[in-house]
């Protein structure tokens, strides 16, 4: 196929495909790729030569001439886009009427804007404003018709609407002159882009239709060797990268090289094992989305049910004190009644005999005074005896105390409850923080792993034994031979127990170490209920089910618990850290020197919270909680 060129340039080439091309009659050998194109009804052909021309102006003058022919088809297909638009929707014209001003518009379009105008009255062109009274008779124009449809038959289309056009993040299409439409296709072999017009030819001619057509991408040079300016269509696995066929002779040379499609195949096997993987790994996460979605729902139910129920059982507990405060008041108010009443009765009878005795007072006055003694001697017998006199004897009156009694012993009941609530609190408090729906983080491999979770803990010196001297912010204790001079308190270990607890209770995760000098001590954690008096196999750290015990000595080391002896084997060290999990249930003994080694692990359940605890057997020794950092 044989295709000149304008009369202005006196070069022709001979184009059998895109990939053997070359030219005739004088110009030097070099790679072209042909496009295509066909213009509606002008039949005109673009080529886009990609190439070097030795002779710039060559190229230069070829470019403008086929910009120049392109851009004539083009305005003149744009006119007539223009002039078979319907005004109102802008589209082509469908079912054309025309108005007695000479615009036209498709039949529903103008007939839909003259019913808005029923109410007026009064109809009007939508372009030029002529007035129409009456409504004007719709009548389709044939001639016009006819002329759209046969317009359509040989490609012609509506003018391309506003969202048709490529903005500043849209890819434009490279043959579009003047406005240019957004790209709907790039072409990896042609490495430009094409709107769906300029795009046909792809689909049309043979040699293009092999070509590798992609969504449109703004990288297309990046296709193209920067050195070589050669399209990069191998892939050097050496360096990892894409390449044209120069590099492979010279910086790439004896590089392990394959062609970009055949990578890119293996690649894309790669890439499904690994989307699949992922997918399944999305699957697994889905359910376990879905799992603690349940479990949220779950909490938020058990939770909302355990206040429910708790606020029931409080607000019974508050109308049970309620009706005991009403009964004490009631009570207390029958009996000020009854005693107000024995009272008032004993008032009521002393007040009558105290009248009837100023009454007998009267009398007798009255007759001391009569002269006569014959009237004194007969009134006198007739004056009658006095009625039996309460004695003062009778009456007891109890120190005043009346119901100060009863406000103590309801002081009493008070302090009772509050001992109670305080304790069972501690209880209540410790099963809510026991809740833990997510398995505990796995234990720290590392000291500094373990030092996340230190606490700083001090000895109290109200549990501590009375041979036991405390010192340095009460983290360090001494055995002593004499007593100190501690007061009493329910709390202390007494006797044998040469024991001391923390003062800081231990709950969720915890770690400190203690240090010793000399002599044996015992590395403990315990309930704050544990034995504090009595025979050493009952209070003793780890002679009972309410403490856990380490016995250390320079050369080798004792777990204790329920009275039952472990014996361990582990690298001799005066350093031991202690970890526990409270929610997890897990209490770990090290031996820490330059490196953390395992000595013991305990998985149980814990109840209560927990305490440290320190237990030294001999005068002299010492332990310490060490501040870690």
């Amino acid at each position: 196929m044989i295709i000149s060129s304008t009369s202005s340039l006196s070069t022709c080439f001979l184009v059998p495909s895109p990939s053997d091309l070359h030219i005739e009659d004088g110009c030097n050998q070099h790679v072209v790729t042909d496009r295509l194109h066909s213009l509606q009804k002008t039949h005109v052909v673009e080529i886009r030569a990609q190439t070097s021309f030795r002779d710039k102006e060559q190229k230069q003058k070829l470019t403008q001439s086929l910009t120049l022919r392109g851009e004539m088809a083009q305005k003149g297909v744009q006119l007539d886009r223009e002039t078979f638009s319907c005004s109102i929707c802008l589209d082509l014209l469908e079912d054309p009427v025309t108005t007695t001003c000479g615009h036209s518009y498709c039949m529903n379009c103008i007939k839909a804007h003259f019913d808005e105008e029923d109410r007026k009255g009064i109809h009007s062109c939508p372009q030029c404003r002529k007035t129409f009274i009456p409504r004007p008779v719709l009548e389709k124009n044939i001639m016009l018709a006819a002329l759209v449809e046969q317009l359509k038959k040989t490609g012609l289309q509506a003018a391309p609407a506003d969202h048709c056009y490529a903005g500043p993040e849209d890819v434009a299409c490279d043959f579009c002159t003047g406005r240019k439409l957004k790209a709907i296709k790039s072409c990896l072999v042609c490495l430009a882009s094409y709107c769906e017009k300029h795009l046909q030819p792809h689909y049309d001619a043979a040699p293009l239709k092999k070509h590798k057509l992609v969504a449109p991408s703004k990288k297309l040079q990046e296709n193209i060797c920067s050195r070589h300016d050669e399209v990069m269509k191998i892939f050097c696995r050496t360096d990892q990268q894409s390449i044209c066929y120069l590099c492979t002779m010279d910086e790439h040379k004896g590089h392990e090289t394959v062609p970009a499609a055949a990578e890119r195949t293996e690649k894309q096997k790669e890439l499904e094992v690994r989307r699949l993987n992922i997918q399944q790994r999305i699957q697994e996460r889905e359910k376990d989305v879905k799992l603690l979605q349940q479990e949220v729902e779950a909490i938020n139910g058990s939770a909302d049910k355990a206040v429910e129920d708790s606020e029931k059982m409080f607000t019974e507990l508050i109308r049970l004190i309620q009706k005991r405060s009403s009964d004490v008041k009631q009570q207390v108010r029958s009996q000020q009644e009854t005693e107000v009443s024995r009272v008032k009765e004993l008032q009521e009878k002393l007040e009558q005999e105290i009248a009837e005795l100023k009454r007998k007072d009267g009398e007798l006055e009255q007759l001391s005074h009569t002269e006569d003694h014959n009237q004194f001697l007969h009134n006198y017998p007739s004056l009658s005896a006095l009625s039996e006199s309460t004695h003062s004897s009778s009456i007891n009156i109890r120190p005043l105390s009346y119901f100060e009694d009863v406000t103590a012993a309801v002081s009493e009941t008070r302090d009772k409850l509050q001992d109670i609530l305080r304790e069972e609190w501690t209880n209540i408090s410790l099963t809510v923080t026991e809740v833990d729906v997510l398995l505990s983080p796995p234990e720290p491999k590392t000291r500094a792993g373990f030092l996340k979770y230190s606490h700083e803990i001090t000895l109290d010196p109200n549990t501590a034994n009375k041979y036991l001297l405390l010192f340095d912010g009460n983290r360090k204790v001494t055995k002593m031979n004499q007593q100190q001079s501690y007061s009493d308190h329910p709390d202390r270990f007494a006797d044998w127990c040469y024991q001391v607890l923390s003062r800081e209770s231990l709950t969720g995760r915890c770690y400190w170490e203690v240090e010793w000098r000399e002599g044996e001590v015992g590395v403990a954690i315990a309930y704050k209920n544990v034995s504090k008096a009595g025979n050493v196999n009952g209070c003793f750290f780890g002679n009972n089910d309410k403490s856990w015990a380490l016995y250390c000595d320079t050369n080798s080391y004792i777990f204790l618990q329920s009275n039952v002896q472990t014996d361990l084997s582990g690298p001799p060290s005066s350093r031991v850290g202690v970890y526990l999990d409270h929610r997890a249930g897990i209490l770990s003994f090290y031996s820490v020197s330059e490196t953390m080694t395992l000595l013991h692990r305990v998985q149980t359940t814990f109840t209560q919270p927990l305490y440290a605890g320190l237990l030294l057997l001999y005068n002299g020794d010492t332990a310490e909680l060490i501040k870690v950092k």
